[in-house]
């Protein structure tokens, strides 16, 4: 159990941002600042949470969160860098910004805040919890620009474990595919397939709070992963069919998204394209 601790948790408002949230809450003694851009959306948990609005894809942003955090807590027990999206698509454009957007959210703050966190703990006992994604392990079709943003994060997590002064312990949840407004964002509002398999963020947030409670280092919220990832190593053509599959769909999204763009949806024979 975690108990009277005081937390930050961004991207707090939905997905598994808010499953964390909602565990954290029901222990006793602990105090969250929830960190969104749309606060109004929490409401209920009385004053063990206290919803602030900020844009964590600026470091105006990150900085003031530090600043409210500070302005509440004596010292930040556990930080909990959850915020971010996806984009997916086929990466055939050319589109500086749009790339810089994703970085800028999903790498860049959560870099940031590792010496944010560091230089606020001035030698204190912290945890800071890194929400990296399956796809920082294996990426897939569709998720180009995402998965990199998430390897980024792999990587930054695993060079600075041997930086990282003992008072400050560094835990990454890798979930899957999960039942949330991710997969909406990612198609631009548009119908996808999420990679199999799926899991509920209340799940997710469970699996957090006790792999947190029990120290790990590497949370993998989903019990079939780690086989699965095993499994895909050391029988190959098990991962090539896997990853078959996920082409099909990005396929068929390709597909749906030109046929929109046409005004051609409702065509018979697109339709019936659209299942193969």
């Amino acid at each position: 159990m975690i108990s009277h601790k005081n937390i930050v948790v961004t991207g707090a408002s939905s997905g598994i941002g808010k499953s964390i949230m909602e565990e954290l809450a029901s222990q006793e003694g602990n105090r969250i600042l929830a960190a969104c851009r749309h606060p109004e959306s929490i409401t209920g948990y009385g004053d063990k949470v206290i919803p602030f609005a900020c844009d964590l894809s600026t470091k105006e942003g990150v900085d003031a969160l530090f600043a409210r955090a500070e302005e509440l807590f004596d010292k930040i027990d556990l930080y909990f860098c959850n915020a971010g999206a996806p984009y997916y698509e086929r990466f055939d454009y050319e589109d500086w910004d749009r790339i810089q957007r994703l970085f800028d959210l999903n790498t860049v703050p959560h870099i940031y805040t590792y010496s944010k966190y560091l230089h606020h703990l001035n030698g204190r006992e912290g945890r800071l919890v890194y929400t990296i994604s399956a796809m920082g392990e294996m990426a897939l079709p569709g998720y180009a620009l995402y998965a990199s943003t998430k390897f980024a994060m792999k990587g930054f997590q695993q060079a600075i474990r041997d930086e990282t002064p003992e008072n400050l312990k560094i835990s990454c949840v890798y979930p899957v595919s999960t039942k949330t407004n991710f997969f909406n964002v990612g198609g631009g509002g548009r119908k996808m397939e999420p990679p199999f398999p799926v899991q509920a963020p209340e799940k997710v947030g469970k699996a957090v709070v006790k792999g947190i409670t029990k120290l790990k280092e590497h949370i993998y919220p989903c019990p079939v992963y780690l086989p699965s990832k095993y499994l895909m190593n050391v029988v190959p053509p098990v991962k090539k069919l896997y990853i078959h599959a996920q082409k099909g769909k990005l396929r068929r999204f390709v597909k749906r998204v030109e046929a929109e763009e046409k005004g051609i949806v409702e065509d018979i024979k697109l339709k019936h394209q659209l299942k193969r």
